[in-house]
């Protein structure tokens, strides 16, 4: 059984790798990670806020909109709360390097073109294999255009390509107005694998004190959906790796993105709501999935229900959805 995959040009033993998490935080995570069967790890993200404001700046911007923050499971507004500092992160990089023998990818969170890009390089030079550039960027100004939007992904992609040499993937959204072209623009702009899909963060509202609550609900299999069927219309379009993110909870879910065209899938809630050994439980029952399939590797396995080769196209498609709301019987209440 061959469940080999390539990403961003790396040859991973299997597709299933951390997402930016919290586990990353502990060293002792990253061996075990490893001995679970993780292909890869992402590290945490490290902020632009951390690397460029000074003091009194990043107390004012980390209490501003801190719902935003992608992917810890606490509302953080003090500066001291994030895991780990710029130096900290590099010297994380250089340890899990000296402890796991699987790719390490650094992440950067971030949604200008500042001096953070070029903190990139560090993190090269630290040893990561490869960086992932979450930009994070939710306009509220109605001044700002979808194109200015566009272009300001792109410009840090390039700003970033320009100082470094490993690969680099980007962490989309989902809220483009075209988001197969968005993703052939950054193809094109050199990205070497994406990423679908990140989260935009809802805050609520307390009605009795009128503050505005942090919320996060860690993910559920039915967020697989968005980017299942991306992945699946993206495939043989984009020439460039990508990964599935959001829901993916057990090995139903990885079969699933592979077959829509996912190069790797990652791994996060699961992980956190039962633990880093469940990795290699849903790595056994995928393995199971494909033997008792007639898949021998993953390589057969990739694309086969992708848009350019499921036998029903249509179902990725308007007609599909104007088909399930006609044939809808579920429970109405009047």
């Amino acid at each position: 059984m061959d469940l080999t995959t390539q990403y961003l040009g790396l040859k991973l033993k299997n597709p299933l790798v951390l997402s930016a998490s919290p586990l990353t935080g502990d060293i002792d995570n990253f061996k075990k990670l490893e001995d679970a069967g993780m292909a890869a790890i992402v590290m945490h993200s490290l902020f632009e806020e951390q690397i460029r404001m000074e003091a009194n700046e990043l107390e004012y911007h980390t209490s501003q909109g801190t719902e935003t923050f992608a992917e810890s499971l606490d509302y953080f507004p003090q500066q001291n709360d994030y895991i780990l500092g710029p130096q900290q992160y590099l010297e994380q990089i250089k340890k899990a390097k000296q402890a796991v023998q699987i790719p390490v990818i650094a992440s950067l969170n971030g949604f200008t073109t500042g001096g953070w890009t070029e903190y990139a390089k560090s993190m090269q030079d630290a040893g990561a294999d490869a960086l992932e550039l979450n930009i994070y960027f939710l306009p509220t100004s109605a001044a700002i255009d979808g194109q200015e939007i566009e272009q300001g992904y792109l410009q840090i992609l390039q700003s970033v390509k320009k100082n470094i040499t490993i690969p680099v993937a980007v962490k989309l959204n989902p809220f483009f107005s075209s988001i197969a072209g968005m993703a052939r623009q950054l193809t094109e702009a050199g990205a070497d694998g994406l990423v679908l899909f990140n989260r935009f963060y809802q805050p609520d509202i307390d009605i009795e004190t009128l503050e505005v609550l942090p919320s996060l609900d860690i993910s559920s299999y039915r967020l697989t959906r968005l980017p299942l069927r991306w992945i699946a219309i993206l495939h043989d379009q984009i020439k460039t790796s990508l990964a599935a993110t959001s829901g993916i909870m057990e090995a139903r879910d990885v079969v699933k993105m592979l077959m829509a065209g996912a190069d790797v899938t990652m791994l996060c809630s699961t992980l956190l709501a039962k633990g880093i050994p469940h990795a290699a439980q849903i790595l056994a029952d995928v393995e199971q999935w494909m033997r008792a399939h007639g898949y021998e590797s993953v390589s057969k396995l990739k694309g086969i229900m992708s848009q350019k080769s499921c036998p029903n196209p249509d179902a990725f498609e308007r007609a599909n959805y104007m088909k399930v709301l006609r044939n809808y019987r579920g429970e109405v209440t009047v």
